[in-house]
């Protein structure tokens, strides 16, 4: 099965094809500035061939042919279009009603349509792309895949915020999250590479790069998130305000400021950025200017790496401690004086690295993982080359073909099973409608969530509470 995940943007088209049965990486690649006449295609197949040229790429549609075009090239590895049996979709935000994997259909797109309210820089590019790859592969299954659905399962006391109930209830006002296939990537990874199931951990991962998030993740499942209704809250980022006094935007709109020009400021042009003066996001940029001896550029660092170490307490607090903290994104994966930086506070969770193996990790090289703590640290701290498009194929073929169609780790090893207890409540605490006649007969009966893998037996509303 050959596959073919996308993620549209608003300037560019990424893109990997698999062959699913042996989860291969055909190819990888993407188009740059779309929409100019400056738009440019970059290729890179399994044998190592590249390609980086200039292309035609006015609109996402446009810019969708050129990929497919470049694949069935002579050599390629495509030969026809019609070996490409399924394409997965990277959607943002699916709201509370679009909470796994699932073939987009009129309805889908109206619900994601609904949905860029949330996420209005995200949600309108992808559907772009689904209407782009769905006229260039027409009868192909399009199957989108959601940052939030990882973190569909959060328990109510994490996704409510302490607004008035009928903003939740007539407006969505809640916590969703982002970056969930990486977040997942993460808490398979590490599983994998502690030799265990998932289900008996308890994972606090950190996604930093332009965008950056944590999460805790508890026996496999997110149980509280950095970002919230959109991804402007949590962690600093890149341009990216992150957590701040709501006061000040209202002191900054009676001050004449318009809600444009607030989006604007809290979305481009604070983070790092702002912090820093510095006219780039990118944290090599502002790490070169602080090591350079600008004030401002070490102030920003400061502040990120101040923000990740009380997000990481915090996560410690609501899981009972750590087995592991675990680093991805192009900060988490390439910045071993940040990881050093946050790590430095962490003694007493168990966390201690080991100065060398951080200084010297390149999980990119060693089959995706390197562990950089201290021989003996209870809580191992490891860095991840994630792998959200081969998380997203993977959703993709279960999503068609079944929950246990694709079974393969993140080391190519049969995913297990596991059974995880959490107590919800109990049940003489539950509607009558909602107890089983063991939980009638035994109130002290705790009720067991099944997970396999990411996928979890339905239990109503008023249980899950």
């Amino acid at each position: 099965m050959k596959l073919l995940v996308l993620n549209t943007g608003s300037t560019s088209v990424k893109y990997q094809l698999y062959e699913m049965d042996t989860e291969t990486r055909l190819a990888v690649g993407r188009i740059e500035r779309v929409g100019s006449a400056e738009s440019l295609l970059v290729y890179e197949g399994p044998d190592g061939a590249s390609v980086k040229e200039p292309c035609a790429a006015p609109d996402a549609r446009a810019a969708i042919g050129q990929i497919l075009a470049l694949l069935l090239r002579e050599g390629g590895p495509v030969a026809r279009l019609e070996e490409i049996e399924a394409v997965g979709h990277r959607v943002v935000h699916g709201g509370e009603r679009l909470v796994r994997p699932v073939v987009v259909d009129d309805e889908v797109r109206r619900i994601i349509a609904e949905c860029a309210e949330y996420a209005p820089l995200h949600n309108p590019p992808a559907l772009v792309g689904l209407d782009a790859a769905t006229a260039a592969l027409p009868g192909v299954p399009q199957v989108a895949v959601f940052d939030t659905a990882f973190h569909a399962e959060l328990p109510a006391h994490a996704y409510s915020y302490a607004l008035p109930h009928a903003l939740y209830l007539e407006r969505g006002v809640r916590r969703y999250g982002f970056h969930g296939p990486s977040h997942q990537f993460m808490s398979l990874a590490a599983a994998a590479h502690l030799g265990t199931d998932v289900a008996r951990l308890r994972l606090i991962t950190c996604h930093l790069g332009g965008g950056a998030s944590i999460s805790a993740i508890e026996g496999g499942h997110s149980v509280d998130t950095s970002m919230g209704m959109t991804p402007l809250e949590g962690l600093v980022m890149g341009t990216r305000a992150g957590d701040l006094d709501p006061a000040i935007l209202l002191m900054l709109l009676r001050r004449g400021m318009s809600p444009e020009e607030l989006d604007t400021m809290l979305n481009k042009r604070s983070g790092l950025a702002g912090l820093s003066g510095i006219a780039s996001g990118d944290y090599r940029d502002i790490e070169r200017a602080a090591n350079g001896g600008e004030v401002h550029a070490r102030l920003a660092i400061d502040v990120f790496t101040h923000r990740l170490r009380k997000y990481i307490g915090a996560y410690a607090a609501v899981l009972g401690g750590a087995d592991a903290l675990v680093f991805t994104g192009g900060i988490g994966e390439n910045s071993a004086s940040l990881r050093a930086a946050v790590c430095e506070g962490l003694l007493y969770m168990g966390v201690s690295l080991d100065a060398a193996l951080n200084a010297s990790a390149a999980p990119g090289k060693h089959g995706g993982i390197v562990d950089v703590s201290a021989e003996r640290a209870p809580t191992r701290v490891l860095v991840v080359a994630t792998e959200e498009e081969r998380m997203i194929a993977r959703e993709v073929v279960r999503c068609l073909r079944g929950p246990t169609a694709a079974v393969r780790s993140i080391q190519a090893k049969p995913i297990p099973v596991g059974v995880s207890v959490r107590l919800y409540a109990p049940a003489a605490a539950m509607p009558q409608q909602n107890r089983c006649a063991a939980c009638a007969a035994k109130p002290w009966l705790q009720l067991l969530r099944v997970s396999s893998y990411s996928h979890s037996v339905p239990v109503s509303s008023a249980m899950r509470r």
